[in-house]
């Protein structure tokens, strides 16, 4: 498990697990972090993809099932022990979309809560319009990694950690580009969802998530562009609602 899940504070005492999934071309440091800030009543992972981290040397997945076979593979009697919410920036949305959707279908299982960041639902016209990118060149694509923000400008000053971090990137975004996930006639799930954006970035069809489940759904707009999550106000302001959301469903799951 260690290999797949990254948690920096161990609580097996806590009451529910916060699941979180990684942007494009990301890693797990950001959200295993909040183990260390989160109370102790919630348990953080956050799931570390290949080709990144201590899992560099590993080929890219190619596929959103891929994604979805190793998470579950590995998590399942984790996710039968005890509540579990779900959070997930941009890729990350969609990934744990995919990761809800079949736990649902295949295990019966089902989150307490989703939280879901700066993205569009996978059957949303905008995100079935919107342009792919992964087949950019790497300069094309730099002009678009610069115009969204977010990146950290000693990262795109540097070509040699570059090199390593556009791969990583593309892969992730032909995943989520290749993705496919028909409007559901009826909702598959009943927990809240929650879609949190910016509100600098790009416009994203938030409202379209409502169809997923027949729970509470709530849209938050933050101050920023795409990476509004990455600035500690905002950070603070997420943090505190999802804990106050994971503890509201933990008195409900009881």
């Amino acid at each position: 498990m260690d290999k797949v899940i990254n948690c920096f504070s161990k609580r097996p005492d806590a009451a529910a697990r916060l699941i979180c999934f990684p942007w494009a071309g990301g890693g797990s440091i950001h959200y295993a972090r909040w183990g260390n800030v989160l109370n102790s009543s919630t348990e953080v992972y956050a799931v570390k993809l290949p080709g990144r981290e201590s899992r560099a040397k590993e080929p890219f997945f190619q596929s959103m099932q891929q994604i979805v076979d190793e998470v579950i593979g590995v998590l399942l009697p984790e996710l039968k022990e005890k509540p579990f919410a779900l959070f997930g920036h941009s890729f990350g949305a969609m990934t744990s979309f995919a990761v809800a959707e079949t736990l649902k279908r295949v295990h019966n299982l089902e989150p307490v809560h989703i939280f879901l960041s700066g993205a569009s639902a996978p059957y949303s016209e905008t995100r079935i319009n919107a342009p792919k990118r992964s087949d950019l060149s790497d300069e094309d694509f730099l002009k678009w990694l610069i115009a969204i923000g977010g990146t950290p400008p000693e990262l795109l000053a540097n070509p040699e950690v570059l090199k390593l971090f556009l791969p990583a990137l593309k892969a992730d975004l032909h995943i989520v580009e290749n993705y496919r996930y028909n409007k559901p006639d009826s909702p598959l799930l009943s927990c809240p969802i929650t879609c949190f954006d910016g509100k600098q970035d790009v416009p994203h069809d938030l409202q379209a998530w409502k169809d997923i489940s027949s729970g509470d759904f709530t849209v938050r707009m933050l101050d920023g562009s795409h990476f509004y999550l990455k600035e500690s106000e905002n950070e603070k302001i997420i943090l505190d609602y999802v804990t106050k959301q994971i503890e509201t469903s933990e008195m409900d799951y009881l």
